[in-house]
């Protein structure tokens, strides 16, 4: 199958103020981001607050993401766990799997497995599914990290599982995959901080949260890093460093749904656990929007 190249999208659940669902407000952020050249969306990942989705509400999103792509751009659908037998069942029952390009699996949380258990998770997803898995480590998140080696041997074992969604936070790590990995192995980006350095390695591009704030600045820079034109892809990443520290400080997806809310795009509400932003966070972000737009940098 075609490699995923460029910028993914990890998309927001919009919510309207008594906490339902905005599908407008979705149907608008799928077409901004499009309208605004990024390559593929990630519906029901972290940042979407799947956990605090009912499995009917997921599937009305996922209708709605499809409905509003209008099959324009690969589709990466969220299914992860940390019960493997249930992210199996739920797998094979998506009744048109061939509508999306892989499923973005998270490495199994909370259990904290050792890494002969992480392996035989995912080998177990790929034995018992007809699925495409991107691997998702996320270790701040899950609490157990995916040790290079491990990526490693899941990547030459099975040829379902076509690359790694890497958030560890550690370019190194990214590296030692990097270098080791089969030739149609994707490593991906996870950490908005650190695209340019993992492209740059031999990446093939991030899955984003900012990207949905700025979709052409982020797309611009991915593109330019791809092309091995690190000095401009760097200098466009310095211009909104400052804006993905404040995406970040109220954790997420609180501060993208903020920014997303004076763009005029959606809302910003969340679900408890998470709580709407602060004022504080709200007019530092409109100090530095202002600050961009008077420099014309978006």
């Amino acid at each position: 199958m075609k490699k995923l190249y460029g910028t993914g999208v990890a998309l927001v659940t919009p919510f309207k103020k008594d906490k339902k669902i905005d599908f407008n407000g979705l149907e608008n952020l799928v077409k901004y981001v499009i309208d605004n050249g990024v390559n593929y969306l990630v519906a029901l990942g972290t940042t979407a607050e799947t956990a605090t989705l009912k499995k009917e509400e997921q599937q009305d999103i996922i209708k709605c993401i499809q409905s509003s792509n209008y099959k324009k751009l690969p589709l990466i659908l969220g299914i992860g766990g940390n019960n493997t037998e249930n992210v199996i069942n739920k797998i094979n029952s998506i009744k048109n799997l061939s509508d999306f390009y892989a499923i973005l699996s998270v490495s199994p949380y909370y259990n904290i497995p050792s890494q002969n258990g992480i392996y035989e998770h995912f080998k177990s997803i790929v034995n018992y599914t007809e699925a495409h898995i991107i691997i998702y480590n996320v270790p701040k998140r899950t609490g157990s990290n995916i040790l290079p080696d491990t990526v490693l041997q899941l990547a030459h074992n099975f040829k379902n599982i076509i690359g790694i969604k890497e958030a560890s936070g550690n370019i190194l790590q990214s590296y030692k995959i990097l270098e080791k990995k089969p030739k149609n192995f994707s490593v991906i980006s996870g950490d908005d901080f650190i695209t340019l350095p993992v492209i740059l390695g031999g990446g093939e591009g991030v899955i984003s949260v900012i990207a949905q704030g700025f979709p052409d600045k982020i797309s611009k820079m991915v593109s330019l890093s791809m092309e091995n034109n690190a000095k401009k892809a760097f200098s466009i990443f310095y211009k909104i460093k400052k804006i993905i520290d404040l995406i970040y400080e109220e954790g997420n997806p609180t501060g993208i749904k903020t920014l997303l809310d004076i763009k005029g795009i959606c809302k910003p509400y969340v679900r408890l656990p998470l709580l709407i932003a602060t004022d504080s966070l709200k007019r530092k972000m409109q100090f530095f929007l202002k600050k961009l737009i008077n420099n014309k940098y978006v």
